[in-house]
């Protein structure tokens, strides 16, 4: 009101008023009759003044009391008939009051106050002890955007329905491109006639045709062997939700073959970009492929993969023009480089070693240098010997060099050639990758998410026993006659026996080929007998773990260290070896704390189980019969509890990882 005031009493026309009272008083001194007549008029002006200010501001009081009650009458017929929910609780969630736009949760003839907020959704006091500042919670059908004001215990609720489901609509609208490869048509329909070639081609197409339209998407064949898939999002999480059971039908399809016909899968989705989207499912397939097929990889715009399938076992090629066309390309790669770095996995294994061994004895046989990496700190027991083996032969020992060394000899033109792995955080040096522009990759895992960047040539092979067995074969694809000494062959066969579990896993014809081209070459089955005995005192911790073994499931076995007790990797992996020799026993699973204070877990199937799906989910991975995976931060007991989930969802069949 103060300021009402001030604005009607003018300090200016006060000062009018005071210099004409002075100029009044002047003109009285000196002419009295003149100025008490202008002290009548200047009497009458003042009282007129005041007497219209005094009405303005009875009028103007008036109008601000009547202006008054008008905003206070629109402000609660305003918060009454908001667009949007308001609540006030208390301290302990409870509603104290809300306007008619909530209480229609509960009825024309029901109120929120008294409520906990918790009757609406737990979401809500979850975000306030989150002191969350806005947060989205679906009601009843209906989706809500949700302004928090803490200190005056506030919620203001926004009716986002319509944004939702414009946002779920463009979700299940969003374009995925699908690329459906038949893994092995070429080899399955060689050895047929028209007729039955035609006549599975038309099985074949009948079935994913049913497939498409079931789910109602686009499919084209686009080649023998090759089909194009356009479907959209929510056709896609249909798909996964039923596991990809088109993986199943179409393995089924030819079961009374030799050889099986697979299916693999590579999907793109989430982004609107079309041609990088046929390059995720491009992508995808090669990873599948990478993985030994019969399997699907759905690849985001994150570069996330998400995997279907991969129950079988990799089928074993039966032509061996890969092998050579590699051969020669290796050899050609070999002549045009300075030199050649050649280097496996930390912690070698036989495989690793005997590998590395094959590539240098191709890179002497083309007389050019090579040299293995290998740390003799990073050595464990189970290769000690072979190692030892080595050091006594100079022909051999002087080309191995430590990772420091590699690094100082590395250059531009410098061939790096990874055997026995192929992702770079596993490699024996990984600075190597990135000091030269030609990296060879020779692997029989499993492809995996994480893969050295832009090799030049990759040569993975999921259905080998071992990567001793791939370079065996590529020795015998080499110009002239590759010399190798009773030590180089031996560890090669070595290789191949210790993945193989002496020839009873992961065996095929081709395994026996190379062990058979060996055997030629000078390798002493009995030394390698030698070189793969074990200390007694190892013999006993592996059984201290084994005794420890439950049967968790049918045909799954389940061991673990005691905590505080330590075990070396080899130990961890031979105790899950043995349990799978036990009667019933299908797939093992042994968790034990290792030396680096990690918690490693090695598992081993006979086929029917995927212990490798089983794995990924743990951040690990391997084969469909052999993996395993290294945990930090956690405990025994934790890892086995999550196993068990794991394990738990497999057999009810969600075995995608």
């Amino acid at each position: 009101m103060n300021d009402v005031k001030s604005l009607i009493v003018n300090k200016n026309v006060w000062l009018l008023y005071i210099m004409a009272v002075i100029l009044t008083l002047i003109v009285i001194y000196y002419q009295w009759m003149i100025g008490l007549f202008l002290s009548i008029v200047l009497g009458l002006i003042i009282y007129l003044g005041l007497r219209t200010e005094e009405r303005l501001k009875k009028k103007t009081e008036q109008y601000i009391s009547t202006l008054s009650y008008r905003v206070k009458k629109v402000g609660e017929e305003a918060l009454l008939e908001m667009p949007f929910g308001i609540i006030l609780f208390s301290d302990e969630y409870q509603i104290e009051w809300a306007n008619p736009y909530m209480n229609n949760f509960f009825g024309a003839d029901e109120t929120l106050i008294g409520e906990n907020l918790s009757e609406l959704s737990e979401d809500i006091i979850s975000a306030i002890k989150d002191e969350d500042e806005e947060f989205w919670v679906k009601i009843d059908d209906k989706t809500y955007q949700v302004i928090i004001k803490r200190e005056e215990k506030l919620l203001y609720f926004f009716d986002r329905t319509s944004l939702a489901n414009l946002d779920t609509q463009y979700h299940n609208e969003e374009t995925v491109l699908s690329i459906i490869y038949l893994d092995n048509y070429e080899e399955l329909t060689q050895a047929m006639d028209d007729t039955s070639k035609s006549h599975m081609n038309s099985q074949v197409t009948s079935i994913l045709n049913n497939w498409s339209s079931e789910y109602g998407f686009y499919l084209k064949r686009t080649s023998q062997e090759r089909f194009l898939a356009v479907m959209n999002r929510e056709i896609l999480e249909k798909l996964e939700a039923s596991k990809f059971e088109i993986l199943d039908e179409v393995r089924e399809l030819i079961s009374d073959q030799n050889v099986p016909l697979t299916l693999s899968i590579g999907i793109g989705r989430g982004t609107s970009n079309l041609p990088e989207l046929g390059e995720m499912a491009q992508s995808s397939l090669d990873l599948a492929l990478g993985r030994g097929g019969d399997q699907v990889a759905i690849k985001n715009e994150h570069g996330k993969v998400k995997f279907f399938g991969g129950k079988t076992n990799p089928m074993e090629k039966r032509t061996r023009v890969r092998a050579r066309v590699i051969s020669h390309a290796l050899r050609e790669l070999v002549n045009e480089s300075e030199k050649v770095i050649i280097m496996g996995h930390q912690m070698p294994d036989m495989d690793s070693i005997g590998s590395s061994v094959g590539i240098l004895k191709m890179v002497q046989q083309n007389n050019k240098d090579g040299f293995i990496v290998f740390d003799p700190d990073g050595v464990n027991t189970g290769v000690q010997k072979l190692i030892d083996e080595i050091d006594e032969d100079e022909s051999l020992a002087d080309w191995f060099i430590t990772p420091e060394q590699s690094l100082d000899i590395v250059s531009k033109n410098t061939l790096v050639v990874v055997v026995d792995t192929h992702k770079p955080s596993m490699v024996m040096e990984e600075k190597l990758l990135s000091r030269t522009e030609h990296v060879v990759v020779i692997d029989h895992h499993r492809r995996a998410e994480e893969f050295i960047d832009d090799p030049t040539l990759v040569y993975m092979e999921p259905y080998a026993s071992s990567t001793a067995e791939l370079i065996t074969e590529l020795l015998q694809y080499q110009d002239g006659r590759v010399k190798l000494s009773t030590l180089e062959s031996s560890a090669l066969l070595a290789g191949i026996i210790v993945d193989t579990k002496s020839f009873t896993l992961r065996t095929g014809s081709r395994t026996f080929d190379a062990a058979s081209y060996l055997r030629s070459k000078g390798a002493d089955t009995v030394f390698v007998q030698k070189l793969l005995k074990e200390d007694l005192d190892v013999y006993i911790r592996r059984s201290e773990l084994i005794k420890n073994a439950i049967v968790y499931k049918e045909g799954v076995a389940i061991a673990k260290g005691r905590s505080g007790e330590s075990y070396g990797p080899i130990i961890i992996a031979q105790a899950a070896d043995t349990l799978l020799t036990m009667d019933g026993v299908q797939a093992s699973f042994v968790i034990s704390e290792r030396k680096d204070d990690k918690i490693g877990v090695s598992a081993r199937s006979l086929g029917d189980i995927n212990v490798q799906v089983i794995m990924e989910q743990m951040n690990g991975g391997g084969h469909l019969t052999n993996a395993a995976t290294q945990l930090e931060d956690t405990t025994l007991e934790q890892v086995e509890e999550q196993l068990r989930d794991i394990i738990d969802e497999y057999l009810q069949g969600g075995d995608s990882s």
